[in-house]
């Protein structure tokens, strides 16, 4: 069968890993895109299009080069024509981890095991999943319990007044929905009206008017403190752009209020203002114990035409190719100058980056916070099983995998919680055949208990949720 109870677990030290060790882990997703409303409401589906298919950019993507038109894709088409065309690129898939996903995500939580995915079983299994969906049991939360989900932290923006996260936390649920700091919109200068506007915005959240710099860094804290009341322990930043250097508090104040009167800040000047916000806001980070991630190396939007016609984050990213590893020791050593380095998680896309990611992670470890500088899981386009082998590899050789914080989901789809299970028999494979060949001891307690540490115990304990 397909994908059964041993799927990836090539040695018996791997099975006995996962099933006794890994497995029953209860899975923190400290990253994730999921929207907190329908988390709050317990959002009912009518049929597995809506959970698939809806903001899935994966999935996008393989359409798209499956010569599916973009109605059936991001399009308003129906739900089931949709499917239909999902259904008809699945089995063009093999080899790509989107067709392990997939049927992992029928496995669970719907339990359909044994049946390969494709146009001549779509039709039995969209009744049987409309079925399992409407029955009022399998709303967004309820998948959450099913998938064994203790915590979800949302990717939100500063000015969000985080309605649905305190409409959860009053409601007295088990699984913790949490909100996660993302002030990228704040470093934008650059993007001239569309960052006034959101300055705009950020006077309205705040209550606070913002004429000067002074005003705007007082107006951040004030919602660093809001999203800190309401259970947040974490921030988010997409960094794209790197200089080495940041500017003196006069000198950000005075392309600050250019920019304010409708000024272009662009090239250097900009990426030097990001400098500048960047230490401030780790200064903020680490006041509150909060833990800082930082995503580098997205090439955005380089189909210009699709930006204009499907906007942002449509799947038409890519991974970008510049170096970036000096100026970020750089950016992370000015707060460490200062006592203000927050634990961080940091995440490469491009994976030539690898071995220079998880090495500059060691050389900001301050013996004090075990793994306090976490080389963080392999992201997007790397969260298959080759990129996950390698940055697991890269860790264990270049740092200290059993110190490691483990997966998260980075994703828009409720049901990709299967790549925590993807990930957790990845890992088991893993270190069972090194039982197997003797690279580390035969021991399964030892071994057992770090794979648990992987998968649970050691994200419990960093982010102290």
């Amino acid at each position: 069968m397909f994908i059964d109870d041993d799927f990836l677990l090539d040695t018996p030290q791997a099975k006995t890993l996962f099933h006794d060790y890994a497995e029953h882990q209860p899975i923190i997703d400290y990253h994730s895109h999921l929207d907190a409303a329908a988390i709050a409401d317990n959002r009912q589906f009518s049929n597995i299009a809506q959970l698939w298919l809806d903001g899935d950019h994966y999935k996008w993507r393989a359409m798209r080069t499956n010569g599916i038109p973009e109605r059936l894709c991001s399009g308003d088409a129906p739900d089931r024509e949709k499917y239909d065309a999902w259904a008809a690129t699945v089995p063009r898939l093999l080899r790509n981890p989107l067709y392990h996903w997939t049927h992992l995500e029928l496995r669970r939580p719907f339990g359909i095991t044994g049946t390969l995915f494709g146009p001549d079983t779509a039709g039995d299994i969209w009744e049987k999943t409309s079925a399992m969906l409407q029955s009022g049991s399998m709303g967004a939360l309820d998948i959450l319990k099913k998938m064994n989900v203790e915590a979800v932290c949302t990717t939100d923006d500063p000015c969000d007044d985080l309605a649905a996260h305190r409409r959860h936390a009053a409601s007295g649920d088990s699984v913790k929905l949490l909100p996660t700091f993302r002030p990228d919109k704040a470093r934008a200068i650059h993007q001239g009206r569309a960052w006034m506007e959101w300055v705009d915005r950020l006077e309205r959240a705040s209550g606070m008017e913002i004429r000067d710099l002074a005003a705007f860094q007082k107006a951040l804290a004030s919602r660093h403190a809001w999203f800190a009341r309401n259970g947040c322990k974490l921030s988010d930043h997409s960094l794209e752009a790197f200089d080495d250097e940041s500017l003196s508090e006069e000198e950000a104040a005075a392309l600050f209020a250019a920019a304010r009167q409708g000024g272009e800040v662009a090239g250097r000047d900009a990426v030097r203002f990001s400098n500048y916000l960047m230490d401030f806001l780790a200064g903020l980070d680490a006041a509150a114990g909060w833990v800082r991630q930082l995503h580098v190396g997205a090439l955005r939007n380089p189909n210009g035409a699709a930006l204009r016609d499907l906007g942002p984050d449509t799947g038409f990213d890519a991974i970008a190719d510049f170096t970036y590893i000096a100026p970020l020791g750089r950016l992370l050593d000015r707060s460490a100058q200062k006592g203000t380095l927050p634990s961080t998680i940091l995440y490469n896309l491009n994976p030539r980056d690898n071995a220079a990611m998880a090495v500059l992670c060691g050389s900001f470890q301050d013996g004090v916070t075990a793994g306090k500088m976490q080389y963080g899981a392999a992201w997007w386009f790397l969260d298959q099983m080759d990129g996950m082998t390698r940055h697991l590899e890269t860790l264990s050789q270049l740092g200290m995998l059993s110190r490691f914080v483990g997966m998260l989901t980075d994703s828009r789809s409720l049901l990709s919680y299967t790549r925590h299970e993807y990930f957790r028999r990845i890992l088991c494979r893993m270190l069972g055949r090194d039982m197997a060949q003797g690279l580390v001891p035969d021991d399964m307690d030892m071994v057992g208990s770090m794979a648990a540490d992987i998968s649970y115990n050691n994200a419990k304990q960093y982010f102290n949720f």
